[in-house]
């Protein structure tokens, strides 16, 4: 599958980069089939060729998710910003299986709650009263 990326260029500390497109597994830093614009991260200044991006994404080439929130928030294409997720890789049998074990608590605790039914508590007036004083100056007479 074709995918618009952005690759890193420019020198350490002033980095710039290249609106791509490229195989989806491929290196962004190598050989790609077409150079689509360019960004800069420090003015914000992006520079894109909207009509062959256009021409691309109707051909069904996709965009990673920091491509698809920088070109929706230029106004280059329509649609919603994606949550772009955060590098490395998630372990997703450790996520079932903390997911799982959140579950199990819930259940537990709603069993829990049902087998106790809950006290009723009542006080009479003459209670309520005697321990919280309504007033401030029932508050220090009784500090007092």
């Amino acid at each position: 599958m074709l995918m618009i990326k952005l690759s890193k260029i420019g020198k350490t500390n002033k980095k710039v980069f290249r609106l791509i497109i490229s195989e989806k597994g491929r290196d962004p830093y190598g050989r790609s089939l077409e150079i689509l614009g360019s960004y800069n991260p420090y003015s914000k200044d992006l520079e894109a060729k909207t009509d062959r991006i256009k021409y691309w994404l109707e051909k069904g080439a996709g965009m990673t998710a920091s491509v698809n929130n920088l070109l929706v928030g230029k106004g280059v294409v329509e649609g919603k910003k994606v949550t772009a997720s955060k590098p490395g890789k998630v372990n997703e049998k450790k996520v079932a299986q903390a997911k799982a074990k959140a579950d199990k608590k819930s259940a537990a605790e709603q069993s829990n709650n049902q087998e106790a039914p809950a006290e009723e508590v009542t006080a009479t007036p003459a209670e309520t009263e005697a321990a919280a004083p309504e007033t401030q100056e029932e508050k220090v007479e009784a500090e007092a």
